[in-house]
């Protein structure tokens, strides 16, 4: 029987943090899970209906702007699932200490302990500007009308259009995964997550970057269990929606990614008349 992966997940207090730990966690005989985070309560992402429930023998509490916290976190592990961060944007203090500081020590903590995998959350905003322009606003504004029949998807191959530091921190985030990736030989992958179902689907509005909380799972327990040969790579975490505009065939081609939801389901409206 294959020995379980020692998977270390940053900014487990979170909400998709939780959820990824909480799904590998469910399975022992494949992960042991280990969580990091600057506080050991849920953060304010996280429904007010939920039980954040982690393990202290295997919690590590500490600020990743702290290398030296953070190279012993991720001492022994053979994946680190990096989304610890600050979502917020509203102080560049935070964006540098949390977003850029924290995530250079995670890459940097995870060479020098021989790390083999670091999967890292980007972020859809990273692409707002494609957002701006038609023919994807009129999929955000759903404009059905004016939506050509064959409209080219987004991807990761196509620069980053961000409109905000926060965004411009998760292109940072990319950067170092690739730097890492070939320079030292990792295997880096991020993710670009979209907007987070909460604790009810979304409305039409933001349906065309939504991603349900199985689906945005799903691609991280994905890209932990990604083939060897893939060294660095950008996937779109989104589900499956109607007037998506982002790619997210790649990663089904080469992770397995199967989006299970859409953010269509479960809304009383028609689709096919809004507008």
């Amino acid at each position: 029987m294959p020995s379980q992966k020692k998977i270390l997940i940053t900014g487990a207090t979170g909400q998709i943090g939780y959820m990824t730990y909480k799904r590998l966690r469910e399975q022992p005989e494949t992960y042991e899970v280990y969580a990091l985070d600057c506080r050991r309560g849920p953060s304010d992402r996280v429904p007010k209906s939920w039980t954040v429930d982690l393990d202290e023998t295997h919690f590590i509490l500490g600020d990743l702007a702290d290398f030296n916290t953070t190279r012993r976190a991720v001492e022994g592990m053979d994946v680190v699932v990096h989304i610890g961060a600050d979502p917020e944007g509203d102080s560049w203090e935070s964006l540098l200490n949390n977003n850029i500081i924290g995530t250079y020590n995670v890459f940097e903590a995870s060479r020098d302990a021989g790390v083999g995998r670091i999967v890292a959350a980007s972020s859809i905003m990273v692409s707002q500007g494609h957002q701006e322009q038609e023919p994807y606003k009129a999929m955000m504004e759903r404009r059905h009308a004016d939506i050509p029949a064959e409209t080219p998807m987004i991807t990761p191959d196509i620069p980053a259009e961000p409109r905000g530091l926060y965004a411009a921190t998760k292109v940072w985030t990319e950067s170092l995964a690739r730097t890492y990736a070939h320079r030292h030989a990792m295997s880096c992958i991020c993710v670009r997550v979209g907007q987070v179902e909460r604790d009810r689907p979304r409305p039409p509005d933001g349906a065309d970057i939504y991603v349900s909380q199985r689906d945005i799972v799903q691609m991280f327990e994905r890209c932990v269990n990604a083939a060897e040969f893939i060294r660095f790579d950008i996937f779109y975490g989104l589900s499956n929606n109607d007037l998506r505009w982002a790619d997210i065939e790649d990663a089904r081609r080469k992770i397995g990614y199967i989006p299970q939801d859409r953010a269509e389901d479960n809304h009383d409206y028609d689709r096919r008349d809004a507008t």
